[in-house]
C-alpha cells in the first residue's frame, strides 16, 4: 500500500483528499500547514507528497525546497495541488523541482492519473535522485546551450510540456529540439539520450567532488 503525505491547510479540501485515497487502497497521512508538512515527510518518508502553494507556518515552495534540500526526502515524488494556477506560478514550481501541477479545481480521475504516472516513473527511477542545476556540462556533448537545457530537465523526468513552462518556451519547440538532440547524439529517442545526459552530468559532478 502506497503512503502518500497531504499538505494542506483547508480542513474540507483535506479530508475530501483522504477520502479520495482512502477509497483508491492508499495510506493517507496529513498535515495542515507547511511547518508540519516538512516534518511528517522527514517521518513518515512518503512514497508521494501533496501540496497546496499557499499556507500558514511555511508556504508550498518553502516545503519543497526544504524537501529537495535533504537527501532523505529528496526523490520523493511532489505534487502541487493549488489554485495559484498562473504560467508564471506553474513555472516557479517546476523550476524548484515539482514532479507536477495540478491546478484546483481538479477532477478525481486528473489527480489519479497525475498520481500513478509520478509513482510509476519514481518506480522506473529506482529511486534515483537526478536533481542537477547546470546544464552546462552537456554542451560537451556537442549540443548548444539551449538544447542542453532542455535535454537536462528532460533527463529529469519532465515531459515536453513541463520542460517548456520552466523554459517559457512551446511544448512544439521543445519537440524540435528533441529530434535535433537525437540525430547529434546518434540515439533513436528519449530514454536514449536521458541516459546519456546522466551519465554525463554524473560523470561531472563526481569529477566536481574529487576536487
Amino acid at each position: 500500500m502506497k503512503k502518500i503525505l497531504v499538505i494542506e491547510d483547508e480542513p474540507a479540501m483535506r479530508a475530501n483528499l483522504r477520502d479520495i485515497l482512502e477509497l483508491e487502497n492508499f495510506l493517507p497521512v496529513v498535515a495542515a500547514n507547511g511547518r508540519e508538512g516538512i516534518a511528517a515527510a522527514k517521518r513518515e518518508l512518503p512514497d508521494l507528497i501533496l501540496c497546496d502553494v499557499l499556507m500558514p507556518e511555511q508556504d508550498g515552495h518553502e516545503v519543497l525546497a526544504a524537501l529537495r534540500a535533504d537527501a532523505i526526502t529528496a526523490r520523493i515524488p511532489f505534487i502541487f495541488l493549488t489554485a495559484k494556477g498562473e504560467h508564471a506560478d506553474v513555472r516557479t514550481g517546476m523550476n524548484l523541482g515539482a514532479d507536477d501541477y495540478l491546478v484546483k479545481p481538479v477532477r478525481v480521475n486528473d489527480l489519479l492519473e497525475a498520481i500513478a504516472a509520478r509513482l510509476e516513473r519514481a518506480t522506473q527511477r529506482g529511486g534515483f535522485t537526478v536533481n542537477f542545476a547546470s546544464a552546462t556540462p552537456l554542451e560537451k556533448l556537442g549540443l548548444s546551450a539551449r538544447e542542453s537545457e532542455i535535454l537536462l530537465w528532460v533527463a529529469q523526468g519532465k515531459s515536453n510540456f513541463e520542460t517548456a513552462v520552466i523554459l517559457n518556451i512551446s511544448a512544439a519547440t521543445v519537440k524540435k529540439h528533441l529530434e535535433h538532440i537525437y540525430e547529434k547524439l546518434g540515439v533513436e529517442g528519449r530514454n536514449a539520450s536521458s541516459l546519456l545526459a546522466l551519465e554525463t552530468l554524473l560523470a561531472d559532478q563526481n569529477k566536481f567532488c574529487r576536487k
